[in-house]
């Protein structure tokens, strides 16, 4: 591995962010039980480390350090917070390519798209260093001369996080920094699949400056009984989790014990409409980076693509020609566009789809696969043609980078075919007709729509779904609400 050379003086080297333990209350920890588990390449399979495996009892632990330094950190100003997380990001900008290193290696995709996520998430960080001096309450009209009446805004309290493997890196930085902004403390469980992203992150908030306490960290295998513990520990006031829909819905649940705040992201069933006076070539371009971006592994990727029967044939054809130019492979090597899947159980998982959609009559669109791998966690980008609303892939998150194409005859029959789903996060929509696209925004069930483009990501929108897609929403001007709590005050006796 390399490090970054841009501003030499905050240059790390592997040993000093590869690390194998959790962090608490600003300290390196082992588990109590001498408990560690594997976290392998899953492009080789080979290991990487050996990673401190907690449980419960220091989950709790951690959960009282976390308490004691939000009381401490809750007083500090915003600017000095702000101070903070600037020199935190600028940290990490510094070190950009050895943070994509360590998530290629641990989570697969290409080391383009790891560089990629590490300035993303960083993003997050610059943000609500700016936006925690924006935090503003308010002086309402008065309902009598007797007295005024104000709100405020205050951090929750201590925050919980639960993180998935896909994007290890900014699923962390988004939810850690407008919780650090406003003033609460946070403990964060990272996916067992990629925790080294996170012990990085970490290590560079001590190294900017966060308090001890005021950040942490627990690795671990033991899901259930340490999501129990932050979700239900009276100490937490607010839980935030990215992940699927049945796994929020046990947190939600669990959380509810308690009354606290929550945020949710979950599943996904993002559908492309591609209409009849659309621009093919570029909604081919659009499904292509949409569908195919860190495998076909994301929450927002394109999971049915929806095609006006007039231009079905020749969407194929150009959509098919895009797919040939990827190139798969191992993400540390140069040229390769996508990495592995996550493990054999998601090879196996996708490859159940693709035989339901072939058995329910759907058929395997013929590309030339040279530039794919076929062995190992690997699966082939794969097109899907004439596939019918029956197949599991219409209901169910693929996960993999399987493109099924739908036929439409009308902007009816497309919305209804859109919104057939229990998810609601993004969709997206091919179209020279504005009017269509005015409409079309309005009537698709979804907490992002976009228009024309398919790349709509950033840390200034407000990124969240409906439905079943979960609750609140991450980044923008409204994310740093959901970290806080507004108080109402009545000042009388003037």
């Amino acid at each position: 591995m390399t490090a970054s050379m841009t501003a030499p003086e905050n240059v790390l080297t592997v040993q000093d962010l590869l690390k194998q333990q959790a962090f608490v209350n600003g300290e390196w920890v082992d588990s109590i039980h001498g408990d560690t588990f594997d976290v392998t390449n899953p492009a080789t399979d080979e290991l990487i480390v050996k990673v401190a495996d907690l449980s419960a009892e220091e989950t709790r632990s951690a959960i009282n350090s976390a308490h004691q330094a939000y009381l401490q950190w809750k007083g500090t100003t915003a600017k000095h917070r702000a101070s903070v997380l600037k020199r935190w990001y600028e940290l990490i900008m510094a070190n950009i390519e050895l943070l994509a290193e360590i998530m290629t290696l641990e989570q697969g995709k290409s080391l383009n798209e790891s560089r990629g996520e590490v300035a993303y998430g960083a993003s997050y960080i610059e943000w609500f260093a700016e936006e925690a001096r924006r935090s503003y309450g308010d002086v309402i009209p008065t309902t009598g001369s007797d007295r005024r009446m104000i709100t405020i805004k205050q951090p929750v309290g201590v925050v919980t996080a639960i993180t998935p493997w896909n994007f290890p890196n900014a699923m962390i930085t988004r939810k850690a920094s407008p919780a650090i902004a406003a003033g609460c403390s946070i403990i964060i469980k990272p996916a067992a699949e990629t925790p080294l992203s996170a012990l990085a992150l970490v290590e560079l908030a001590r190294r900017a400056g966060v308090p001890a306490g005021v950040i942490n960290v627990i690795t671990s295998t033991k899901s259930r009984e340490v999501g129990l513990e932050m979700t239900t520990n009276k100490l937490v006031q607010k839980v935030t989790f990215t992940g699927s829909t049945p796994v929020g819905k046990i947190l939600l649940t669990q959380a509810a014990q308690t009354v606290k705040k929550a945020s949710m992201e979950l599943g996904g069933n993002a559908p492309i409409l591609v209409f009849a006076d659309a621009d093919l070539e570029k909604a081919a371009q659009g499904a292509l980076g949409s569908k195919f971006r860190n495998g076909g592994q994301t929450c927002i990727c394109a999971n049915r693509i929806l095609v006006h029967d007039d231009v079905y044939d020749e969407f194929l054809q150009i959509f098919a020609k895009k797919v040939e130019q990827v190139v798969q492979g191992n993400g540390m090597d140069d040229g390769v566009d996508i990495g592995p899947l996550v493990s054999q159980r998601a090879v196996n998982d996708v490859a159940a789809l693709v035989d339901d959609a072939c058995t329910q009559g759907g058929r395997i669109y013929s590309i030339d696969s040279s530039n794919h791998k076929h062995e190992g966690n690997f699966f082939p980008p794969t097109i899907l043609a004439d596939v019918p609303q029956k197949a599991r892939v219409f209901s169910e998150e693929i996960f993999g980078p399987v493109a099924p194409v739908f036929r439409f005859s009308s902007d009816e029959e497309a919305v209804a075919m859109a919104n057939d789903t229990e998810y609601g996060l993004a969709a997206y929509m091919y179209t020279r007709d504005y009017s269509r696209a005015w409409t079309m925004s309005e009537e698709l069930e979804y907490g992002m729509v976009g228009v024309n483009e398919t790349a709509i990501t950033s840390e200034v929108i407000p990124f969240g779904g409906v439905k079943e897609s979960g609750l609140g929403r991450e980044g923008s001007k409204y994310g740093l609400d959901d970290f806080m709590e507004i108080k109402y005050i009545c000042m009388g006796g003037i």
